[in-house]
């Protein structure tokens, strides 16, 4: 279990993020168009996950167009923004956003949270994800891992994005 705080009061992960070097838990997320998506279908690329609690918060949309921003000059990688939204109002916000970019998944029907160590289990956040950060290999191997200490905080991009280079 992790401890990180939300607007300054603390709130715990089921969880730890998966360590630096290991392979990337196989997952089963769910995309806009209502399709079970997992980590095969991304085989051979580089993977950004970007996991938020929701794109209803202004933390949660900033990362995805910052993400999306970087995103269209990234060679061979993917990123994933994944968040309990429901799949409907990801597409509503990315179409709106203009987010062309990152691959929205949504965690409604899945153990992602659990599997990765992010479900929150307590607060009024409780059932959402933590704000984390992996980035996999084309081998799925975890490169690196941030876990944002304070879940109103925009992750650190620059230690993000250097990881893949």
């Amino acid at each position: 279990m992790a401890t990180i705080t939300f607007q300054g009061k603390p709130i715990n992960t089921c969880g730890e993020l998966p360590a630096v070097g290991n392979k990337a838990p196989e997952f089963k997320l769910t995309n806009r168009k209502m399709q079970d998506v997992g980590l095969a279908e991304f085989a051979g690329k580089r993977k950004v996950l970007n996991i938020v609690p929701s794109l209803d918060t202004p933390t949660c949309q900033t990362s995805t167009r910052k993400f999306n921003e970087k995103a269209a000059h990234l060679h061979n990688t993917v990123v994933l923004t994944i968040s309990a939204d429901l799949p409907f109002a990801q597409a509503r916000f990315c179409e709106i956003e203009g987010i062309k970019h990152v691959v929205a998944l949504s965690t409604f029907r899945s153990s992602f949270g659990a599997d990765y160590g992010v479900n929150l289990l307590d607060s009024i956040l409780a059932g959402l994800t933590a704000r984390a950060i992996l980035v996999i290999d084309e081998n799925d191997l975890i490169i690196h891992q941030q876990l944002v200490s304070e879940i109103a905080n925009e992750p650190d991009y620059a230690s993000e994005l250097a990881a893949l280079i």
